[in-house]
């Protein structure tokens, strides 16, 4: 008898756990990015940044994103993984060292949420940044090549580490089955397919000083414009957009000073990270 009664309480209480993790009338805390080529560019230190002699960049028409890691922090001097961790997406090691899951990750356009969780999971409190790592970036970006011009899709893969299976660019699909680091990069043209990797990857932190990043992450970091206070009894949903710095954020060394992406005439591509975030409370 008593076995039985220890059963039911055990389903009662799945149970119970199942109503309360389905709730779709509870409030949220909800995340979706925005990319604005408008907005300010960043160094990795968060300060405007101007362009290096020799070199040129333009402003992608992004389609999607993807990121692996959200933080709320309470202040400048808050390290990183002291925080509020309100995601933390999936990893494997099947490509030996631990790595971002390709397969897993969440791609979405701009104002799409990407992720949301409930209210009543977040620690109560005020947050004056927000820190994400980002992982994936797919893009349009402008090249002249044999005197024409043309439009190319970039898939840009900006992590500390991913493993990647395969994936679409936009008409092809690249297989890779093994890990590649922050920068690694595929090019699709009318030429056909072109891969490399990004000698550099700006990530702003304004807290560089107070708080540093890990070297290789893609932990960008952004204030928010007024504190975020989350009291634990929220009613309704809070949206929260990841506006992302796209300001000519496309670099490469310009050889001939044309303000114009020559690949075929050597120019390298030096620098595809993200010029900075600002995180939008709606």
């Amino acid at each position: 008898m008593k076995k039985i009664s220890f059963v039911l309480a055990f389903l009662l209480a799945a149970l119970s756990a199942c109503d309360k993790n389905t709730d779709s009338n509870a409030p949220k805390l909800v995340f979706q990015f925005k990319f604005d080529s408008t907005q300010v560019r960043l160094n990795n230190l968060g300060l405007p940044a101007t362009m290096p002699s020799g070199h040129a960049a333009q402003s992608p028409k992004f389609h999607s994103m993807a990121a692996h890691y959200i933080e709320l922090a309470p202040s400048a001097f808050t390290q990183l993984g002291a925080g509020e961790i309100v995601y933390n997406g999936p990893t494997t090691t099947q490509g030996g060292n631990e790595a971002i899951d390709f397969s897993k990750e969440i791609v979405v356009d701009e104002n799409v949420p990407f992720f949301s969780i409930p209210l009543s999971d977040v620690a109560p409190g005020t947050y004056t940044y927000l820190r994400t790592s980002l992982a994936y970036q797919n893009y349009d970006v402008r090249f002249r090549a044999l005197g024409f011009p043309f439009i190319g899709r970039l898939a840009s893969f900006v992590g500390f580490n991913t493993y990647i299976k395969d994936f679409k660019i936009k008409d092809s699909t690249v297989q890779v089955n093994a890990n590649k680091l922050q920068g690694y990069w595929a090019f699709e043209t009318n030429y056909g397919v072109f891969k490399g990797e990004s000698a550099n990857t700006t990530v702003p932190n304004p807290l560089a000083s107070t708080s540093p990043i890990p070297t290789g992450s893609c932990v960008v970091t952004g204030a928010f414009p007024q504190a975020l206070t989350i009291t634990g009894n929220e009613t309704t949903d809070i949206v929260i957009t990841i506006s992302l710095s796209t300001n000519k954020s496309f670099e490469w060394n310009d050889l001939n000073g044309n303000q114009t992406w020559e690949p075929l005439e050597g120019e390298m591509v030096v620098d595809m990270g993200l010029r900075g975030l600002i995180p939008l409370v709606e």
